[in-house]
């Protein structure tokens, strides 16, 4: 199984979110907190958060690119339980076994979408209010294997 982990390329995301993600955490799109937002909710970090944020598991910070890596199910499991609890902490969801299905939905469709990617693929996702509601679409930027000969030095040294 897979899931998306957090990465940093810069220091970017600290000054774009209110509350940056941690590099490693796992996340998932986390589409869900914009159900019910309008264009005037669109300002500022919260615009860059919509836009472009993922949704770290830890922290419940954002984060703009994530990077596929294997996950063992006792750790995902674990997740859902998370973001069940967070269900019940945030948007007031009755209890942690109501919110449990919705949980393992968002999960598993984030597993589902890293699962056709090979590992350490990086991420981005785009978001959209449209009149159906928030439309999100996902960029893959595959990793290339250097070459040896790119990073190792040849020759004698004197």
């Amino acid at each position: 199984m897979k899931l998306a982990r957090a990465v940093h390329m810069d220091d970017s995301d600290r000054n774009v979110y209110f509350s940056p993600a941690r590099t490693g955490e796992w996340c998932l799109s986390g589409g869900f907190e914009f159900s019910d937002w309008t264009q005037a909710d669109l300002t500022g970090k919260a615009r860059q958060a919509f836009t472009n944020g993922w949704l770290g598991l830890e922290t419940f910070g954002r984060v703009t690119f994530v990077a596929i890596t294997p996950i063992e199910e006792p750790e995902f499991n674990a997740l859902i339980d998370r973001l069940a609890q967070h269900f019940v902490d945030v948007y007031g969801a009755p209890s942690v076994e109501a919110a449990h299905s919705v949980a393992a939905e968002e999960l598993a469709y984030m597993a589902e979408l890293c699962e056709e990617h090979d590992e350490n693929t990086l991420l981005a996702v785009q978001r959209e209010l449209a009149e159906e509601g928030v439309k999100e679409s996902y960029s893959a930027i595959a990793t290339q294997a250097a070459e040896l000969d790119l990073v190792a030095v040849h020759g004698q040294l004197e």
